[in-house]
């Protein structure tokens, strides 16, 4: 098995019938073989902007995503402009996670931060030690490394179809398969 790896990508296989991740892909933003694995979940927009969580920001209408189903009322993002935000951790080459609110929040209301340059999650997906790697075994899930140009990019349409198209082969084909072929 393919040793888990911050930065990459986990893409459910099609057939997943977990609502929290059925056809998604999460981003792994923190792996130790010790104490598990977080990660945000790249394609699950919610119906609100960061401007309707936080009044300070109004007027920056950056969408927010189900970042997963652990701490559904904790607010968390990753973003582009790395060591511009105090303590953030970089996951890979431009993409950093959480950092200084206050640098946040001066970015953005200096406008200095776009809204394509982070993106907000409200929870995350967590794994303890070793159960990512059991559902690794039951081929829940299939690991991928990521462009981070992707993970910003407001105009993808379906992020999971598009992961397993990159990875070509037998990928691509499992990118095709259409959930109610099961229901006939």
């Amino acid at each position: 098995m393919k040793k888990i790896k911050t930065g990459n990508i986990l893409i459910s296989e099609p057939f997943l019938d977990d609502p929290n991740f059925k056809r998604s892909v999460v981003l792994i933003a923190d792996h130790t073989p010790k104490e598990g694995t977080v990660g945000f979940v790249l394609n699950r927009k919610l119906e609100i902007r960061i401007s309707d969580l936080i009044e300070d920001l109004q007027g920056f209408n950056a969408d927010v995503f189900e970042g997963g189903p652990v701490g559904a009322d904790t607010l968390h993002f990753i973003h582009s402009v790395g060591d511009v935000i105090t303590d953030a951790v970089k996951i890979c080459n431009g993409v950093y996670w959480g950092g200084s609110l206050d640098d946040l929040f001066f970015l953005i209301k200096s406008k200095f931060l776009k809204e394509d340059e982070v993106r907000f999650f409200l929870g995350y997906s967590g794994w303890d030690q070793g159960q990512l790697i059991e559902e690794f075994k039951q081929n829940t899930w299939i690991q991928s490394e990521m462009d981070p140009n992707f993970i910003f990019n407001p105009t993808i349409q379906d992020l999971w179809k598009l992961t397993l198209d990159l990875k070509g082969g037998h990928y691509s084909a499992l990118a095709e398969i259409q959930l109610d072929v099961i229901s006939n």
